[in-house]
């Protein structure tokens, strides 16, 4: 099994000698400035790049994805891949989003070098009957949490401790529930269960004072070794 704990010191040593971009001082694996695209609702741009038509998809993940990245497929039948930077966004969307990509044989799904897949962006990404993270590109992951809205769960503390045991009840029932639809999605894409567990969901949900790091980006090796980019299958 690949080792998480990635020493500072060689990670720079690496950034000077490949020219690379600074590193995430709190996320060590990944870049300090990942380059999402857009904090708007993800765009769909066709375009033609080396010889092959292509669909960009650039921005933030909403609930009218799935049906805008339908119509966009459907509306250019040369499109033969995805190219993807994106924060993420609506999580079941993007499970959604990836399903209807898996549903169109031979679709190849990209993260070209210096741009970044994040969040659901990665379940959009691994619908991909075939799929490329670029040498360069960011493939950054993190567990999924319901309870960055600070300012709820503040709210619920104040209304007591009825308040706070339903908004604690809901938050478990949502997360277990998230968490069956993503074990479900990787199983039906054939991505290894172990980026979940050996990865995902050993992240922080929320960072510390002790540990800032929430976020974690594979390698190239690790790509390979979770089966998110898999070996290229041979023409047929």
């Amino acid at each position: 099994m690949i080792a998480f704990a990635r020493p500072l010191a060689a990670l720079a040593a690496l950034a000077l000698l490949t020219g690379a971009t600074a590193m995430d001082k709190d996320n060590p694996t990944c870049p300090a400035e990942p380059d999402f695209g857009p904090r708007t609702a993800m765009t769909l741009t066709p375009a033609d790049k080396g010889g092959k038509r292509v669909l960009l998809a650039e921005g933030t993940i909403d609930a009218t994805l799935p049906d805008r990245l339908k119509a966009a497929i459907e509306a250019d039948e040369r499109i033969e891949e995805v190219w993807l930077r994106s924060r993420g966004g609506d999580a079941r969307a993007g499970n959604a989003a990836g399903k209807i990509i898996r549903s169109y044989r031979g679709m190849l799904t990209r993260v070209p070098a210096g741009w970044a897949c994040f969040s659901s962006c990665n379940f959009v990404f691994m619908g991909g009957d075939r799929r490329v993270v670029d040498e360069g590109g960011v493939f950054m992951v993190h567990m999924f949490t319901h309870t960055q809205d600070r300012a709820m769960i503040d709210e619920a503390v104040i209304e007591g401790s009825k308040a706070t045991t339903e908004l604690i009840g809901s938050i478990e029932q949502s997360s277990a529930m998230l968490a069956s639809e993503d074990n479900d999605f990787l199983i039906r894409m054939g991505i290894s269960r172990k980026l979940l567990t050996d990865v995902m969901y050993k992240q922080q949900a929320v960072k510390s004072a002790e540990n800032p790091s929430t976020r974690y980006c594979l390698s190239q090796a690790e790509v390979r070794q979770y089966n998110v980019m898999p070996l290229e299958k041979p023409a047929s």
